[in-house]
């Protein structure tokens, strides 16, 4: 410990509106010093009587930048910004840059996908309020704008018309007094865009207060006007969090189901302000490895069989995954309006996805066509912000659409990418490629294995007798139910996503190799690749 040089102070630095002038406040600078490039040891004097302190040594580097939006301050004089946390004279200041171009100074990372959804920036986990309306999917996800690191969640939006290509909207929420913005859903009622989410702030005593918040949109969920009579549901409980309100068609009312530590709380309104709660499911049921999270509840039909309608509750759980970590379990039942039964004994855990990083998975409200497409968070809460990426963490699933099937008197959840992704199935190619679909015609034995000059590889085992799918280093491993005759696997620069044709097996597991797999061996099967176009 030596005696004080100089502390670390809050910088305040004003932007203008009107160009990019950039104004800095007097400091005192007098204990900075920049050593000169010559010059091993910088001598540092001590007096004996001066209070202790703390010797600072800054390294001004800037690795990436993250963009202020400043259109919603316009008009209303001068901005300032204060910077915490960052050393009176760090050089950081000196390297401000304010322009209107949004893709200014974006890194090609290598891990970057090329098909599927990512932030331009900063970072991404759940996926939030997701709805079709007019052609578009409209995409919302925990967002950290300023940083890739977990932390000060915002609504990013990205909105599509084919569910592949992505367009930056922006931030749709921000944070406010009730707090930041957690996991939520969107609904249409009668043209307008209703956000529930969860307001997250921490209290004097240390953790955090959850309440329940609605937000609305009438120019179809690129702007929204937060609820004036916030919040709308509240509960006492630690974890109660991440809304999903939908309508009710056969009861003629809304209903709600959120997570509440390690249970889903169903509850009842008419006008998605005020709320009955109606009951709890989950006591005994299923895995209970960590805390419930991201509800959804849907029915569902099976499509050779009209008449086949079942609910399905899906549950994300933190941790306590088949292979550690996150993952998303559901159950099958009967839901009445009030009361969700399950169908299966409480014994009976079903995961949606066998993969290490299939997390948070939710469905589009108002889908075409009937149709029950969900998107995952492609990560998993074990090392979700140690990835190798640096201005951007995280990106979503390819879509999938979703059914029913049985298998030995018990009701599954079947699993297959959406149609959209055979719309950009392009040439067949003799090579591996970064981006590329392989579809492979399986007998009851087959291997296949990934690999690159590096000496890296990835391989997949199924087995027919066994009736299972395993693969990756990790060994992440999946029932079949039933024999499979077709594979489906998508490969992205830092990610592999393997189906059954059918939609009986789904496995998601993020890689990272030091150059793209180029060759493919595959035993007791024969593979077709295609390049996917984007």
């Amino acid at each position: 410990m030596m005696k004080r040089c100089f502390m670390t102070m809050v910088a305040v630095m004003t932007l203008t509106m009107a160009g990019a002038q950039t104004v800095m406040p007097q400091a005192c600078e007098q204990s900075i010093v920049t050593p000169k490039d010559t010059g091993r040891y910088l001598w540092l004097p001590i007096q004996e009587s001066a209070p202790e302190g703390k010797v600072q040594v800054i390294v001004s580097k800037v690795d990436y930048y993250v963009a202020l939006d400043l259109q919603p301050y316009r008009g209303k004089g001068a901005l300032k910004v204060c910077v915490q946390n960052v050393p009176t004279g760090s050089m950081c200041f000196k390297k401000l840059v304010q322009n209107n171009d949004a893709d200014f100074a974006l890194i090609d990372e290598k891990f970057r996908p090329l098909y599927h959804h990512t932030p331009k920036r900063g970072w991404m986990n759940d996926p939030n309020g997701m709805f079709y309306k007019d052609g578009v999917w409209n995409l919302y996800y925990q967002y950290n704008p300023y940083g890739s690191m977990w932390g000060n969640m915002h609504w990013g939006h990205s909105t599509s018309t084919d569910l592949i290509h992505w367009k930056d909207e922006g931030v749709a929420l921000a944070p406010d007094a009730w707090g930041t913005m957690f996991s939520g859903s969107c609904v249409l009622d009668k043209g307008t865009v209703v956000a529930m989410y969860t307001a997250s702030r921490p209290t004097p005593f240390g953790g955090d207060v959850q309440a329940q918040c609605i937000a609305f949109s009438n120019d179809g969920g690129k702007t929204f006007t937060k609820y004036e009579g916030n919040p709308v549901l509240t509960a006492e409980d630690k974890d109660f969090r991440d809304p999903r309100p939908f309508w009710n068609e056969d009861i003629k009312t809304w209903n709600l189901i959120l997570a509440a530590g390690q249970e889903m709380r169903i509850y009842s309104s008419k006008d998605l302000k005020s709320w009955k709660y109606e009951s709890s499911f989950g006591k005994e049921y299923g895995n209970h490895g960590g805390v419930w999270e991201c509800p959804d509840l849907f029915e569902l039909r099976n499509g050779e069989n009209e008449k086949m309608r079942k609910w399905v509750l899906i549950c994300n759980i933190n941790p306590g995954g088949p292979f550690g970590g996150s993952a998303t379990q559901y159950f099958v039942g009967q839901f009445d309006g009030h009361k969700f039964t399950c169908e299966s004994k409480p014994e009976i855990t079903k995961w949606l996805d066998y993969g290490k990083d299939h997390y948070a998975t939710v469905s589009f409200y108002n889908a075409p066509d009937n149709r029950r497409t969900v998107l995952a968070w492609m990560s998993n809460w074990q090392y979700a912000n140690q990835v190798p990426t640096k201005q951007f963490r995280s990106a979503n699933s390819i879509a999938r659409d979703l059914g029913l099937f049985e298998c030995k008197g018990e009701t599954y959840v079947s699993v297959v990418p959406s149609k959209e992704m055979l719309a950009v199935r392009g040439a067949k190619v003799k090579q591996l490629t970064e981006a590329c679909e392989i579809v492979i015609d399986v007998k009851k034995q087959a291997e296949i294995v990934l690999s690159n000059a590096k000496g890296e590889q990835v391989t997949m085992k199924y087995d027919g007798l066994k009736q299972t799918f395993d693969a990756f280093p990790c060994v992440t491993e999946a029932p079949t139910y039933g024999t499979i005759k077709q594979l489906r696997i998508f490969i992205d620069r830092c990610s592999i996503e393997a189906f059954d044709a059918d939609g009986k097996m789904a496995m998601t597991n993020l890689v990272f190799p030091s150059e793209p797999y180029n060759t493919i061996k595959v035993k007791g099967g024969k593979a077709t690749i295609y390049q996917i176009d984007n």
